[in-house]
């Protein structure tokens, strides 16, 4: 028999379904290319920081279509379509009347480091901040931050460590949240790593404004509360206001009479830290009253952290707080235990530590001849119970008076203040995407979902603390000049103890 010709429509049918699968093929790789392009706040997309290397994270716990299509969703539709009823979004109206009762509240005054806020914006007190000084600061930045009308525009850059971009930006639309239509339009450059860049003599003539966690004297870069007021998931490490609470718990463990009578230090030396090496040295309870402990952290988050737990750690009379490759977080959990906490001469400052005052509520240590020093404090504190457990309860009591609360009204200060000074008004760029919760809940892993969420803040019923004005000019030239010479008091008293020693 002879072969019969196909039919036309068998031909019809199978160039559409060829053409079917080509459009879906050529659909699927547009799809993943275009989610190839597009950074997150998880990290997707962006290479670490050039200023300081780390490992880029990877995203291989999904398929890459999967990943795809989360990105997408998550960056593009979440918050386009997130809910917009009138008990989620208060009208404008609602808003002026929100803040027309809480600016006729009392408001209750700011703690005294809030005035720090001045200083740090001093720079541009005269000269204000133009389109140019953010231009110049996106050189040194990880990402930008644009609020306008409430809603916040995220520009990425670089990745950060861990979560640490993801939750700066959580912690930013908790304050958005909590104050609702009060912060004002604002444009900000941020980095997420350790140490501060904008050196004030190579950038004397033109200071840049850039926002980070810590700063020094020496630097312009202006303090912002880190990440971990929200939580570090990473190190099972609370929301801030769940974390002190556990804390201030655990040191009430034993009473100051049953605290061992050392100083214990908990951490990694590794860090290019040279005073933590020279720590390291101090580890004997006899001779130097120092309990120092090299923190693994490989095998710690093996095991869960059980063995770091923080309100398990209150239970010597004295703490040590050493700076690490930079400022570290680990200084709030310290004075967090009523410990008399002993600071070896921090070089860098974060937001809330120009509300420490030596020998009021820490104890300075040199880092010459620091064993010495150390034990020098641990001597003093056992000669002087009832003073020296007074200044680490007044430590406890600085990190209980600072609460999720006045962290956001810090926040709002230091955004309010910095935004009268921006000379232009601030325009998201065209390659910045709008961020919500619902956005940044899409992206995160199970774990950050549920730190994030117990970080959530609600709307206030009080306004914010009220900032004072501006200082005379020569407060802060006094302040820093008042703590050296508590500190050079405390060297004096080393070295009449020294001397008197050898004779």
């Amino acid at each position: 028999m002879g072969s019969h010709p196909r039919s036309p429509s068998y031909l019809f049918f199978l160039v559409v379904a060829l053409s079917f699968l080509s459009l879906t093929a050529l659909l699927i790789y547009k799809v993943d290319h275009f989610a190839s392009q597009t950074k997150t706040v998880a990290g997707h997309n962006l290479e670490p920081t050039p200023w300081h290397f780390f490992p880029p994270k990877n995203f291989t716990e999904e398929t890459r279509q999967a990943r795809a299509y989360k990105i997408i969703q998550c960056s593009y539709l979440t918050c386009r379509y997130a809910t917009t009823n009138d008990d989620v979004q208060p009208s404008e109206e609602q808003l002026r009347e929100r803040r027309r009762l809480l600016l006729s509240q009392t408001h209750e005054k700011c703690p005294k480091f809030f005035k720090f806020i001045y200083r740090d914006l001093e720079p541009w007190a005269k000269t204000r901040i133009s389109n140019y000084h953010i231009t110049q600061a996106k050189q040194h930045a990880a990402f930008r931050v644009v609020i306008v009308e409430g809603r916040l525009y995220v520009d990425l850059y670089y990745a950060c460590v861990q979560s640490r971009l993801m939750f700066t930006i959580w912690g930013l639309l908790q304050l958005l949240k909590r104050y609702p239509g009060m912060v004002p339009d604002v444009d900000m450059m941020f980095d997420c790593m350790d140490k501060p860049t904008i050196d004030r003599i190579e950038h004397g003539s033109f200071p840049i404004p850039l926002f980070r966690y810590c700063t020094t004297e020496a630097h312009f870069d202006i303090p912002f509360p880190d990440w971990s007021f929200w939580g570090w998931p990473e190190t099972n490490i609370q929301p801030w206001d769940e974390q002190f609470k556990d804390i201030k718990q655990g040191s009430q463990a034993q009473s100051w009479t049953k605290k061992l009578r050392r100083a214990f230090w908990k951490g990694n030396p590794d860090v290019e830290a040279p005073i933590r090496q020279e720590l390291m040295q101090c580890n004997h309870s006899r001779l130097w009253g120092a309990q120092i402990i090299r923190q693994n952290w490989a095998e710690e988050a093996k095991g869960g952290f059980e063995q770091s737990k923080l309100s398990n750690q209150c239970n010597h009379r004295y703490k040590i707080y050493a700076e690490g490759y930079a400022w570290s977080v680990s200084l709030k959990y310290i004075l967090s235990c009523g410990s008399l906490a002993l600071l070896i001469s921090p070089q860098y400052e974060d937001f809330f530590t120009r509300g420490l005052i030596p020998k009021f509520n820490y104890w300075p240590v040199s880092p010459i001849g620091l064993c010495h020093s150390i034990k020098f404090a641990v001597d003093w504190g056992n000669t002087n119970p009832a003073e020296a457990e007074a200044i680490g309860k007044r430590g406890q009591q600085l990190m209980e008076s600072l609460s999720m609360d006045r962290v956001y009204d810090y926040m709002f200060h230091l955004i309010s203040e910095y935004s009268k000074l921006q000379d232009f008004k601030p325009v998201p760029p065209s390659s910045a995407q709008e961020v919500c919760e619902e956005s940044v809940l899409c992206l995160a892993e199970p774990k950050q979902r549920e730190y994030l969420r117990r970080a959530a803040a609600g709307g206030s019923s009080t306004p914010p603390c009220s900032l004072t004005k501006r200082p005379n000019i020569n407060f802060f030239d006094i302040w820093t000049e008042q703590k050296k010479k508590i500190i050079e008091h405390v060297k004096d008293m080393e070295m009449r103890k020294a001397v008197k020693n050898t004779m």
